[in-house]
């Protein structure tokens, strides 16, 4: 796997990479995005963060990792960003993030709200970072590396063996790759991403998008390899006190991802300590983990392919699911917009939240 050239200028063209017919039946999440792209030349600044090769039934495709922008330009501008598709086998994540980002240009024709909104917020999509693996239907890119294991960061507490990423063999699942080696292209690109593009804001969200874990759809924040209290915990709580008042029916159980493993070499714990060398930026990563078992719970069929596993393969419960996610999305646009209403910005609420978030999750 090899990244061609340079990372593109900013642009309102895509570049056509992928056979039509590949994308058909191999790639149709691909085939959704470019389509989605060429449709909208005004609104969107398309950026082609690397090519990725892969070589399948003798033939050579080379597969794009689009990023995406609408909104403000202004460097000082709140950020949102979303991801999906690190683990190729989870394709769930890549098509809510492309239905979402259809409706948000559908609406840009006639939404004078949102318009506003994205006057004052600068939204950002990596719908689809692991391409080769998705294509081959895996977790793992197609050197066998787990890009959620793949950063230079080891758990200062003991992760889960073997899930919490291991270096043995990459024909073992969550293999993170071999020791002092460069990360993954593609988990590389994706960190570039965020530091060129969120963390000049002084406020950036993340929001990464996976599926295969529990019955309960699940937010989790950092850290995933430490039970150490996050440095913006006030933030975070601030931030879910502000979705629970304003969304008290939800279904989501909010929670730092070391309360359900702990794990090597994640991708968003490596950023947000990164992260906190900046002063006075606040930069919070959010992953959506879409409880699947749900799916397979109604339809054991589902068992008998890998597939099914990570994914709602029924139609009518792929769409519930859109539909149940939309209010999540819908939410992050609006608090990143006004984040300077919730933000904590004095000691005493900042004392609050503190206090929140410990009796909450690290009491």
């Amino acid at each position: 796997m090899t990244e061609l050239g340079q990372p593109a200028k900013l642009s309102s063209e895509p570049i056509h990479r992928v056979s039509p017919g590949f994308t058909a039946s191999c790639l149709p999440e691909m085939a959704l995005l470019e389509q989605l792209i060429s449709k909208q030349t005004k609104q969107l600044k398309v950026r082609t963060l690397a090519v990725i090769d892969h070589e399948t039934d003798n033939q050579r495709h080379q597969l794009p990792i689009y990023s995406l922008r609408l909104g403000s330009d202004d460097p000082q501008a709140p950020v949102l960003a979303s991801v999906g598709g690190v683990d190729g086998v989870e394709r769930i994540g890549t098509r809510l993030l492309l239905t979402f980002l259809s409706s948000l240009l559908k609406r840009l024709q006639w939404d004078r709200g949102l318009n506003h909104e994205l006057q004052h917020l600068r939204l950002l999509f990596c719908p689809l970072l692991n391409p080769a693996g998705m294509a081959l239907g895996q977790r793992s890119n197609a050197n066998g590396v787990d890009l959620m294991r793949n950063a230079p960061y080891n758990a200062t507490d003991k992760a889960t063996w073997m899930v919490g990423g291991h270096r043995l063999s990459n024909r073992l699942p969550w293999y993170r790759g071999a020791e002092n080696t460069p990360m993954e292209t593609e988990a590389r690109v994706l960190c570039d991403w965020v530091r060129d593009e969120l963390f000049d804001s002084p406020l950036s969200i993340v929001l990464d998008c996976h599926s295969g874990f529990g019955l309960r759809d699940r937010i989790w924040f950092p850290m995933a390899g430490s039970r150490e209290p996050l440095q913006h915990r006030a933030d975070i709580a601030a931030l879910i006190h502000l979705f629970e008042t304003s969304y008290p029916h939800h279904n989501y159980i909010i929670e730092p991802q070391h309360h359900s493993y702990l794990t090597h070499g994640d991708l968003w714990d490596y950023l947000y300590h990164q992260s906190l060398s900046l002063k006075d930026k606040v930069f919070l990563p959010l992953t959506l983990e879409m409880g699947s078992w749900s799916w397979v719970k109604k339809n054991p069929r589902q068992l008998i392919s890998f597939m099914g596993l990570f994914n709602p393969l029924v139609p009518h419960r792929e769409k519930r699911t859109m539909r149940r996610h939309l209010l999540l999305l819908e939410f992050l646009i609006r608090s990143s917009c006004a984040y300077e209403t919730w933000l904590p910005d004095s000691p005493m609420s900042r004392l609050r939240y503190e206090l929140e978030a410990k009796q909450r999750w690290y009491g």
